[in-house]
């Protein structure tokens, strides 16, 4: 049986604790090997981003979990990186929506979650940080149904799920005094919430490219949704702007699936 994808990005203010989470994610899901050093920050990879623990480029990460792989994008939570936020969000079929239980909803979380749910994403809602001394998660998630019916969701995004987590520490509920063992809820409901994506493997190879950067030993490397068809080291691709008109050809040198390569 082939494996079914669900693409999902995660919408938070600034040190709401998204990328503390996705190590964890990717931690608990044997990601990495048992005996391998592992930095915190996993998807911080920039400078300013490690210094400041923020996350300026999106950059993706993939989790084995049963018979899926979960593609998670990391985006920025501050709307100074609104063109970013965009062009992560064209990529996902479902959100997670992760708000400390102490600060409740802030600016950035309503500005991202704004554009998500005009897209028709249908978020999770996660309260983490719930082992905070103040934590106040049910009032925040009162706090979190306003947000969306304000910024007019739909009965199907009114209807969200719910999680109480404590990214940090590496557990999930969906019981605020649940027992707190592992994030394995959090990924079952990811599961059950996000329908898989679709992908036509018997049409020509597309990609909608939403991030070029640079890198030292690749060389210019792209980020984006494959759209339909399939993929192969040394396979000739052309670039295609939004009208159809061919900008650049080359060939695909190597193939990088989540932080393994083939």
């Amino acid at each position: 049986m082939s494996q079914e994808i669900r693409n999902i990005t995660i919408i938070a203010h600034v040190d709401h604790g998204k990328t503390t989470l996705i190590d964890n994610l990717m931690k608990q899901s044997g990601s990495f090997r048992h005996n391998e050093v592992v930095d915190e920050r996993l998807m911080d990879s920039g400078e300013l981003e490690k210094e400041r623990g923020i996350t300026i480029l999106a950059k993706p990460a993939s989790i084995n979990w049963k018979n899926s792989r979960i593609n998670i994008i990391d985006t920025p939570g501050h709307r100074d990186f609104a063109a970013e936020v965009e062009r992560v969000l064209s990529m996902a079929d479902g959100a997670l929506l992760l708000i400390d239980s102490a600060e409740g909803v802030m600016p950035q979380t309503k500005f991202v979650l704004a554009k998500a749910l005009k897209q028709g994403l249908k978020p999770i809602v996660i309260i983490n940080k719930l082992d905070k001394a103040d934590q106040r998660a049910n009032e925040v998630l009162d706090e979190t149904f306003d947000l969306f019916v304000s910024l007019d969701a739909n009965e199907e995004q009114l209807d969200f799920p719910v999680l109480y987590a404590s990214g940090r520490s590496g557990w999930a509920d969906i019981e605020i005094d649940g027992q707190r063992e592992n994030l394995n809820p959090l990924l079952d409901q990811i599961i059950n919430h996000v329908k898989p994506a679709e992908l036509d493997k018997s049409k020509p190879f597309a990609m909608l490219s939403t991030l070029l950067y640079s890198d030292s030993f690749l060389g210019r490397s792209l980020v984006g949704r494959i759209n339909q068809g399939t993929a192969k080291a040394n396979q000739a691709i052309k670039a295609i702007d939004l009208k159809g008109n061919k900008v650049d050809q080359g060939k695909l040198t190597k193939i990088l699936d989540s932080h393994r390569k083939s």
